[in-house]
Parts: structure tokens; sequence; C-alpha cells
């Protein structure tokens, strides 16, 4: 294809795409609370509606999809019909102060598991603190996905 025929097609779908880009957006239904959610409520599919294109958004930055907000935790409460600010959102805890967590420590082939009392809350990737139960000692080690800590030596 020549460059002319290229500049021509690329022109025709911009003026088709210029007025109609706006509109496209606006159909794009942002998620909003069915019921109020509370801080530290994690967020599934079913606990949200659409949010009507008219709504205001405000200033700040709001969950434009579904999927920015389920699986999140909420640390503010959110209300039925208002937009979902980002910055009220986090990841799930999966580790809360004082519960029983599996401590492993991997070193090659050799793994190494016991259990311990958390002495922090902990979201996957954070350092926290584990007392374990056995010895007393107090390790830090990351939080995993599946709710482990894993220390190194």
């Amino acid at each position: 294809m020549r460059a002319s025929a290229i500049v021509v097609l690329v022109a025709s779908l911009g003026g088709w795409l210029a007025p109609n880009a706006r509109a496209l957006a606006q159909d794009v239904a942002a998620p909003t609370p069915k019921a109020v959610i509370y801080p530290g409520d994690v967020i599934r599919d079913d606990m949200l509606a659409d949010l009507p294109s008219t709504t205001p958004r405000g200033p700040l930055p709001v969950a434009e999809t579904r999927a920015a907000v389920v699986g999140k935790m909420s640390h503010r409460t959110l209300l039925p019909g208002a937009p979902i600010p980002l910055d009220g959102l986090d990841k799930p805890r999966l580790v809360s102060i004082g519960a029983q967590v599996q401590i492993v420590y991997v070193e090659g082939g050799l793994t190494i598991t016991t259990f311990g009392a958390a002495l922090q809350d902990g979201r996957e990737g954070e350092l926290i603190k584990v007392r374990n139960s056995d010895s007393g000692v107090t390790v830090m080690g990351a939080v995993q996905a599946d709710g482990t800590v894993r220390v190194s030596g």
C-alpha cells in the first residue's frame, strides 16, 4: 500500500473516531456499591452496580472498571451511587495480628516450616514480624499470596 493511501485511510478513520470517542468512553459504566461497603470489607463483584455515566466523578481518581476494585479491600466507607475512589482501596490483608501463621525457610533444596504468631497485620509482599511459637524468637519475613510468611537467612 502506498503512503498516500495510508494517509487517506487514517484521515477517514480519524473523522469517525474523533466525534465518537467521547460517546464510546461515556458508555463505559464505572462501578458503584449496591450497598454500603465498610472499611476492611473485601469487594466482590456481586457487591457492585453500574454507575450512570451522568454521575459526576469529582476531582479524585476513581475506579473506572470492576476489575480495578474486585478483590481489593476498602479502607474507607463506600456509599451506594457514589464513585469508588482509588485511594480508598488496598490489597486484602492476608495476615492479622495474633493469628497463627506458617513460617517457611527455603534454602536450595532444604525447606523448614514452623508456626508462629503474627505481631503485625500484613498484605502480600509486606515484611512483618512473627514470633516463633517453639523458640519465642521474633523473626521478620515477607507475606506470601497463600498467607505464609517466608523468612531468609
